[in-house]
C-alpha cells in the first residue's frame, strides 16, 4: 500500500497567534489536503436525540455535554433535527429521515433557542456541531409538495413517488434548477442561524455531483470551513468535495470476520484494493455501529458480539484513511437495537466502555500517526489468517497495532526492523522495547497498541 499524502498541503495558515481563542480561531480556518485540519485527529460520535434521555429534549442531552468531552469525543454529529412528517408516518413517531420542514425543529426536540444554545454550549466545550441532512427526498407531507409540485419526481399518472420501500417519503427531482438552489439555501441557513461545523448527509448517491453536490459544496465551503460527510461509499464523492464517506465495505469485511466466514488477511487485501481505487485524500468513516445498522443489523452487539467488539474498536481508530464513530449507548453498552419509530430510552449506568474508547480517541487526538493522511505500512506475521498488524507513523511519531480477530489465543512474531524503539503499551501504561522481529502474545480477541516513546 502506497503511503497516504507524503507532503502535506497547507491551504490556509496562521502565525503569531496572541491568545488561546485567536489560536482556536486560527486552526478552525486551516486546512490540510483539502480537509478541515481541525477534524484530522478527531472523531464523530452519533446522537439519537430522541432515545438519549427520558425527555428526549435538546436541553436534557446537555447534561451529556462534558461526560462525552471526558470521554474525548470531538464532534458530535445529530440525527435529523427537523420536523418529521404525519403523512404514512412508519410507527407512531415516524422516521427521523422524513423530513416535513427542513429549516424547522422537531417540536420533540424542543425550538430553534434550544438548539443555538447546544450549539453554544457544546462550542464553549470546544467541540464540534454537525447536523443530518437528507436531500434525496421529503417527508410524504412537506409543504413544497404543496407550494413547488415541480420539486419532485412524479410517476406516469403525476404522483409523487417513493424510492425503495421509504414509503413515508417522496424522491426529489435535482433537474430542477429552483429545487438545486433553494435546497443549497436552506442548508446555508443552519450554518448562518445556529453556527455548525459541517454535515452529515443521508443517502448522497441519490443527487448527482455535477447537477447538486460540487456547486452545493463549493457554496457551503465558502461560508465556513465545513466538515462534509458522505453516508454512501462511492469514490466520485470524494472528487465531488465530500471530505469522508463510509466505509461500508470495512464494516461488512468486518462483520464477516467476527463470524468466522472471512479472515484477517482478507481486510489487508481489501485495504489494498481500496488505496487503489479512492483518491489519495480520501477519509473514511469507520463503525462498528451506526443508526442503521443498530436498529436492522443488531451491531454491534450480536455482529460482534462480547469481546470481539473490541478488537474492531481498535481498528476503527487506527487503520488508514479512518475516521472514527461511536454511536449512542455503545459506551454503555447497550445490547439491543433502539427503534427507530418508537420512543425507548437509553438508559446509561455502567458506561463499561467508555474508559477504553477514551484510550483510543486520547491517543488519536495526541498522536498525528492516527491521522488518516498519515503512512500506513502492513506487518507481515506468521499468522496472517488471525492477526492484523501495522505501523503507522507521521515524522517521528508512530503507533503500532497488532490485533487478534480470532476467539482463539495466538503468539506471533512480526517481521522486519521498522518497528524497533522504546514503546509504551497504551491499554496497560506497560513500557516495552521492541528489537527487530519480535513476538507478541495475544488472548482471544486481544489487542495490542503500542505508542513510540519520543
Amino acid at each position: 500500500m502506497r503511503l497516504l499524502i507524503p507532503v502535506l498541503a497547507v491551504v490556509f495558515f496562521f502565525s503569531s497567534c496572541k491568545t488561546n481563542s485567536s489560536v482556536a480561531e486560527a486552526k478552525d480556518t486551516l486546512q490540510i489536503n483539502g480537509h478541515p485540519a481541525w477534524m484530522l485527529q478527531g472523531n464523530i460520535y452519533e446522537v439519537n436525540v430522541r432515545q438519549y434521555t427520558p425527555e428526549g429534549t435538546f436541553r436534557a442531552f446537555e447534561a451529556h455535554l462534558d461526560r462525552l468531552k471526558d470521554m474525548g469525543v470531538h464532534t458530535i454529529w445529530f440525527m435529523p433535527i427537523q420536523p418529521i412528517s404525519k403523512l404514512n408516518r412508519k410507527g407512531t413517531l415516524g422516521s427521523y429521515y422524513a423530513v416535513a420542514d427542513y429549516t424547522g425543529i422537531n417540536p420533540e426536540y424542543g425550538n430553534m433557542d434550544d438548539w443555538k444554545h447546544l450549539v453554544k454550549l457544546a462550542h464553549e466545550k470546544g467541540l464540534k456541531v454537525m447536523i443530518d441532512w437528507v436531500p434525496n427526498h421529503t417527508g410524504a407531507d412537506h409543504y413544497w409538495l404543496q407550494k413547488h409540485p415541480d420539486f419532485y419526481v412524479r410517476d406516469s399518472n403525476g404522483v409523487a413517488v417513493s424510492q425503495f420501500d421509504w414509503t413515508d417519503t417522496r424522491k426529489l427531482n435535482f433537474s430542477n434548477t429552483e429545487l438545486r438552489d433553494t435546497m443549497i439555501a436552506q442548508m446555508k441557513y443552519w450554518v448562518k442561524e445556529s453556527d455548525i461545523d459541517g454535515f452529515r448527509c443521508d443517502y448522497a448517491v441519490g443527487p448527482k455531483a455535477d447537477q447538486f453536490w460540487i456547486p452545493c459544496l463549493q457554496e457551503l465551503k465558502k461560508m465556513k470551513n465545513l466538515f462534509m460527510l458522505a453516508e454512501a461509499d462511492s469514490a466520485w464523492l470524494h472528487t465531488a468535495g465530500f471530505d469522508a464517506t463510509y466505509a461500508w465495505p470495512e464494516f461488512h469485511l468486518m462483520v464477516d470476520i467476527a463470524a468466522g466466514k472471512k479472515k484477517a488477511s482478507d481486510l489487508t487485501r481489501l485495504l489494498q484494493k481500496l488505496d487503489s481505487s479512492l483518491p489519495a485524500n480520501a477519509i473514511r468513516l469507520w463503525f462498528t455501529s451506526n443508526h442503521d445498522e443498530n436498529s436492522w443489523n443488531k451491531a454491534d452487539y450480536a455482529t460482534m458480539p462480547g469481546a470481539s467488539h473490541t478488537p474492531f474498536a481498535v481498528l476503527t481508530h487506527t487503520m488508514p484513511r479512518s475516521l472514527p464513530l461511536i454511536y449512542s449507548g455503545q459506551e454503555e453498552p447497550i445490547l439491543r437495537p433502539i427503534p427507530f419509530f418508537e420512543k425507548d430510552t437509553i438508559v446509561f449506568k455502567k458506561f463499561e466502555r467508555a474508559a477504553f474508547y477514551q484510550k483510543l480517541t486520547q491517543l488519536r487526538a495526541r498522536n498525528m500517526a492516527l491521522r488518516p493522511d498519515a503512512a500506513y505500512q502492513s506487518i507481515t506475521t506468521n499468522q496472517p489468517d488471525q492477526v492484523i498488524a501495522f505501523l503507522r507513523t507521521y515524522e517521528k511519531q508512530k503507533v503500532l497495532v497488532v490485533v487478534n480477530v480470532t476467539a482463539k489465543a495466538v503468539t506471533c512474531s512480526l517481521s522486519g526492523n521498522t518497528i524497533s524503539g522504546k514503546y509504551t503499551d497504551v491499554f496497560s501504561a506497560a513500557p516495552i522495547t521492541f528489537a527487530a522481529n519480535p513476538t507478541v502474545t495475544l488472548e482471544p480477541w486481544g489487542y495490542k497498541v503500542y505508542e513510540l516513546n519520543n
